[in-house]
């Protein structure tokens, strides 16, 4: 397989020119122009950041997609699924108010938010996985499988599950509706947490398999008629509903390449990434760690897998920061990566994406000035 092209550019500017420019210089170089566009619905799969997290990716460069999108005749929307957690992201209206107090509206990017799986993070559609080994149909928010083409705006950072958050897992994870976080987290079924539950029987309603039951006030899922689906976690007016959160770390890893394979299958997708405020763990989290490595650059591709392995290999090559967790650890025979999070290891993405066709981990990189 000949290597895939990654496209990288530094954030090194002079005067008369900006980061925003060399995006768009960098995307029109990586061939997002050959994409056809025209009235065609553009979903820009981003991570709005939690509340409490400076991490996440400036508005700005949503924008600067947007409107190289707009300009090619395309109708973008900035997109995400509601977070399996509880949070500010746990469904529609409060993942819309997140994005809003993060800087995300269309006054700031040029084009709407739609919340890829609704309202309660229950509008999803069963997608088949082409060489699925542990998910035969993936549950992907259903705006984001009825756009036309997918883009995928990432932060690269750390994360303290999969390794690091990349390509892959902006795709595979963030697609996911609140059921299907549930499916790539959990090896069991969602339980009640009593203490939480008022017995209102939204669980036993949504159920198709008869699972929940309200006795003394109290709901009980049956594990024998549970399928696993999670809509019961989206319906919850409590939270009281609780996945079982105990996947082991590389099976989940697969789970998300075979997820992101679910969501880019038969149709047009482009991937940008910026290596920037590389904080160890996820812009889920409430706050963010000091970066554990400078500032990289801007890489894009047409293949999620180079693009993430370059990604990688780009921050490992980048020294620690001293004032910061990878500065810090004693793990230092791992990667920068491992050495925050040693029970990780992100290279079983990257291993298995490329092994049920996803895209391929070898890669030439090209620079753009």
């Amino acid at each position: 397989m000949e290597p895939s092209k990654v496209y990288f550019a530094s954030l090194r500017v002079h005067d008369g020119d900006n980061l925003q420019k060399k995006l768009e210089r960098l995307i029109r170089r990586a061939g997002i122009e050959t994409i056809d566009f025209d009235g065609k619905f553009t979903a820009i799969k981003i991570h709005f950041g939690e509340p409490g997290n400076l991490a996440y990716l400036r508005p700005n460069y949503a924008k600067t997609v947007a409107d190289v999108v707009k300009s090619l005749g395309g109708k973008p929307f900035l997109t995400d699924c509601n977070t399996l957690y509880v949070g500010g992201r746990k469904n529609a209206l409060d993942h819309i108010e997140s994005a809003y107090l993060n800087g995300f509206s269309p006054f700031s990017t040029g084009c709407h938010i739609l919340i890829g799986d609704g309202l309660k993070g229950t509008d999803d559609i069963a997608v088949p996985v082409e060489g699925g080994e542990y998910v035969k149909e993936a549950k992907i928010g259903r705006a984001i499988m009825d756009a036309d083409i997918v883009i995928s705006l990432t932060h690269f950072k750390g994360h303290e599950m999969a390794g690091f958050g990349g390509a892959l897992k902006n795709l595979g994870m963030g697609c996911g509706s609140r059921a299907g976080k549930m499916e790539m987290h959990s090896a069991g079924k969602p339980y009640v947490n009593t203490e939480n539950c008022i017995g209102c029987g939204a669980c036993a309603r949504i159920c198709a398999h008869d699972a929940p039951h309200i006795q003394d006030h109290k709901a009980s899922i049956d594990q024998n008629k549970c399928v696993g689906c999670g809509r019961c976690i989206g319906v919850c007016p409590k939270d009281a509903v609780k996945p079982a959160h105990d996947e082991a770390c590389d099976i989940m890893n697969r789970k998300i390449a075979e997820y992101a394979k679910a969501v880019v299958d038969g149709r047009p997708a482009f991937h940008i990434s910026l290596v920037v405020d590389v904080s160890p763990f996820c812009d889920c989290h409430a706050e963010n760690d000091a970066a554990i490595v400078p500032d990289v650059g801007m890489f894009a591709s047409f293949d999620p897998v180079a693009l993430d392995t370059a990604c990688a290999d780009a921050v490992n090559r980048q020294p620690a920061i001293q004032n910061s967790l990878l500065g810090e650890s004693h793990h230092h025979d791992r990667d920068h990566f491992g050495a925050v999070s040693p029970d990780t290891d992100w290279k079983t993405a990257i291993e298995h994406a490329k092994k049920i066709g996803l895209g391929n981990d070898a890669y030439e990189l090209i620079e753009v000035k």
